[in-house]
Parts: C-alpha cells; structure tokens; sequence
C-alpha cells in the first residue's frame, strides 16, 4: 500500500473519505475523475480514494492535475488473467466490444483487492459503477455506505433500467417491440412515451447476458437494490420528472451531481489546427467527433462527409476505428471519391486523438456534430456551440431526445425509423437547422446556467451534505 493511499482515510474531526471504484472504460472513469476533483476542492474537507487497473493508474493521475493530487489518491489493482482478454488489456479502449464484456469477468476477479482495501482504509463512503454490485456486499459488515454512481442521464436509467421493465411473470424484455415503449408509470410530460424501431432493437443489448454473466440491466438493479442511495451526474433543474421516477421506482434516495461541468482546458490547440482554424470567420467552422469508443459505419461516415460537404461550410471531421483496424484501409471506405479535392482548403478529416475542448472553444468553430455523449454535450454547450445530435448506440440516443426536444439545445438528424438510417441531405439540413437557431433556442439559458459558479458550487455542496447525512445515518 503506497503512502498516499494510506493516508487518504477521515481523520475523524469533520472529514469525509470517500473510495470510488469506477468501470474500467475512460467514459466511466473521466465523471468519476472530475467528481473526485470537486469534491476535494477548497475546503469541502473530502479525501478521494480511486481504484483502477494498474495500467490505468498514470492517465487517470494526469486526469486529476495538480489541484487534485494532495487530496485524491489512485490505487492500483491487478487483474486477473481472463480467457480471451488481451494479455495488458486493462480499459476498454484496447478491447472489442466482446472484450469489454471480458474486463467484467475480471474485474469481478478483483472483488479480494477491494475487499482488502475496504477493510483496510476504512472509508466512510464507496461510489461504485453499474458492473459491480457486489461491492455492496463488502462494505455493508464493514459499516460503509455504498452508493452506485451512474454516469448517464437520469433519463437513460429511467427508460431502461427501472423494475416496470420486468413482466408480470418476472421476465426481462427479450424482443425489440417490448422496448419501443416507456415503461408503466414514466412520467407523462417525456417526449419519450415511444422510441423508433432501430433504437429499441440496440436497447436489447442491455437484457442480453454474455459469458454466462448477468446482464447490464441485472448488474445495475442489483447495485441498486442493495445500495445506500443512487447517485445521479444530472440536476432537477434538467431532469426533475426522470430523477423522481427512478426515486420511487427503487424506493431509494437520489442524490444528484449536477452535470459536473469540465474545468476549462489547459495549455493551446496544436498546430496545424490552430492556424487552420483561425482562416475561417467566428462560428463559421463545423467540427464533427463521436468519441474514442462510438464508430460510425463505412456508409453512414460516409453520407457524414457528404453532409458536411453539402453544408457549404468549412468543417474538421474525426473518424476513429475500432482497435487493431486498418485505419487507411477504413478511411479509403469512408471518404467518396473526388471528396478531398472538392472540399480542399475548407474541410478536412482526421483520425486519432484530437483536443476536443480547445477544438469547440475556438472562435472560428460555432457547431458541433456528436454522437450525444453526456460528456461530449456538456462540453459543446458550454463552448458556446451550436449541437447537431447523431447518436449511434444506447444512451445517447435517449441523450439526444431529451438535448432536443426536452431541453431545446440541440438539433437531431433525421433518421430513418425501421434502420436509423440518414442521408447526405439530413446531415446537411440539421446542421443549417442549428445554425438558424431553429433547435437551439434555448441553448443560452442552459449555458448560462452550466457555467453559472455559484450554481455549480451549490451542486457539489449539495451534494456532499447529503453525503455526510448519510454517513451519519
């Protein structure tokens, strides 16, 4: 046990140690990063212990800068070898989709550390992730409230996880056309009572079992059956109706994060893209990105560039690919032939990473084009951008009905109900829709709101008094 994970527990006076165990998948572990960073800030008197695979443990230091260090501690842990896992493979950005359901197995072989490490620290709190349930198991004899931290909008949970998604006899969903509608009791002002076909046939993955494991939806109601409370990365103010539903569907407490807006980027863009940038006019440029872990199809990347083409604006398009893929040989699919010379000089396309905050904050760039990821949104919203939603897979799709049509902030492109498929055409309208302000009308009032200090500050304070009460239940 290193020193500084030793010295991380409550010193008994006031002080609140708190150990969170976040899925080993970066979109997991970047909300419990930056919630680690508010809670340890000035002088809330919290102490962080945060576990990951050993592997992880420099990124996820990096992640916390400076400011955080003295007060969060990353303690690493070895996983165990599992059939069919790559040999160092220890997040899911270095696995298929297969893969990332093996990193379950052996995180679950982890469960001896943690309990080694519960016992040993002491913690006064544990925040946990969907896939281990079984952490409450260890801290309840230890006297440690377990709280499950979920990094998705309180709407994704409520249309997907609650327990009105059980049959009268018990059974889970195993058909597309069981999950085309809400569930029994969803709150009747949601704009969604039904979701298209294509989008209720990708929500069956989340009953689906693999490895003989149990299912997304069983891992996530267990968490939360047996925790102290729910922890939600959402607010009243943006999803009061979704967060009172799950609230009276588990019959726990909820508590609520706010949206745990980004601390503004260090450092400056990277050349060539700040100089690139710079030739366009304010909020002229597009820029497209869906993450590191959201792939677009050959076609649908393709009918993207066409869009973007169509837009008549200037744009930069990220396009990444699974791991171990051809990257040249999949961008020679996507890109149509005569595209680079028909866009030369006000368009270009990029694979890998890429400084996605500093991208959106820059002048020139005034709409972003994104997959609905919580964490992509906020961060749009608050660069003052214009959002185009093209959600490709699970929550987001629920991501971008709730940004468009709830919160009035972002524009979807139009889909085709049975596939999901989108054209050229779509692509290019919704982003002139943007544009025109015609679906995002309310963006201002959310960002006044997201980068209000005060209010944000409240969250965490919030947040924290209702996890000492607690704590002292």
């Amino acid at each position: 046990m290193s020193s500084a994970v030793a010295s991380a527990g409550g010193d008994g006076d006031g002080d609140i140690h708190v150990l969170m165990f976040p899925f080993l998948a970066f979109g997991h572990i970047s909300p419990f990063v930056q919630l680690a960073r508010k809670l340890v800030a000035g002088n809330n008197r919290v102490r962080v212990t945060l576990l990951s695979a050993a592997a992880n443990v420099p990124r996820v230091e990096a992640m916390l800068g400076a400011s955080a260090a003295a007060a969060v501690a990353v303690a690493p842990l070895q996983l165990p070898r599992v059939a069919g896992l790559p040999e160092g493979a220890e997040s899911t950005a270095e696995v298929s989709a297969d893969g990332a359901e093996l990193l379950k197995i052996a995180v679950d072989g982890t469960r001896p550390q943690v309990a080694a490490l519960l016992a040993e620290l002491r913690p006064d709190a544990v925040l946990f992730d969907f896939a281990t349930p079984w952490v409450t198991d260890i801290a309840a004899p230890l006297g440690i409230k377990a709280l499950q931290f979920s990094v998705f909008a309180a709407v994704a949970g409520a249309y997907l996880m609650v327990q009105a998604r059980r049959a009268n006899n018990g059974s889970l969903p195993s058909t597309a056309d069981e999950l085309v509608s809400a569930p029994a009791g969803f709150p009747p002002s949601s704009a969604l009572a039904t979701v298209p076909a294509y989008q209720a046939a990708d929500f069956k993955y989340v009953y689906t079992a693999f490895h003989g494991m149990p299912c997304v939806y069983d891992r996530v109601v267990a968490g939360i059956e047996a925790c102290d409370a729910l922890v939600v990365k959402t607010c009243a103010e943006m999803e009061g109706a979704y967060i009172d539903y799950l609230a009276a569907q588990f019959g726990k407490p909820v508590l609520v994060t706010g949206l745990v807006v980004p601390d503004p980027p260090q450092g400056e863009l990277e050349e060539p893209w700040a100089t690139w940038l710079s030739t366009f006019p304010d909020n002229a440029a597009v820029f497209a990105s869906f993450g590191s872990e959201t792939f677009l199809p050959a076609a649908a990347a393709t009918e993207l560039l066409l869009g973007l083409e169509a837009s008549k604006r200037p744009f930069l398009a990220v396009l990444n690919f699974p791991r171990g893929a051809d990257v040249e040989a999949e961008l020679r699919k996507c890109v149509p032939p005569g595209f680079e010379e028909r866009v030369k000089g006000r368009g270009a396309v990029h694979t890998g990473w890429v400084q996605q905050q500093h991208i959106l904050r820059h002048a020139s760039v005034g709409c972003f084009v994104n997959h609905a990821g919580l964490s992509s949104v906020v961060e749009g919203l608050v660069a003052g951008c214009r959002l185009v939603l093209l959600p490709m897979k699970g929550d987001q799709y629920l991501n971008a009905a709730l940004a468009a049509r709830e919160l009035r902030v972002g524009v979807e492109v139009a889909r085709r109900a049975e596939d999901g498929w989108f054209g050229r055409d779509d692509v290019a309208a919704a982003v002139a829709e943007a544009e025109a302000d015609g679906g995002c009308r309310e963006g201002k009032k959310w960002v006044e709101f997201l980068m209000d200090g005060a209010v944000q500050r409240r969250f965490v304070d919030d947040f924290i008094v209702g996890l000492r009460n607690l704590v002292r239940a």
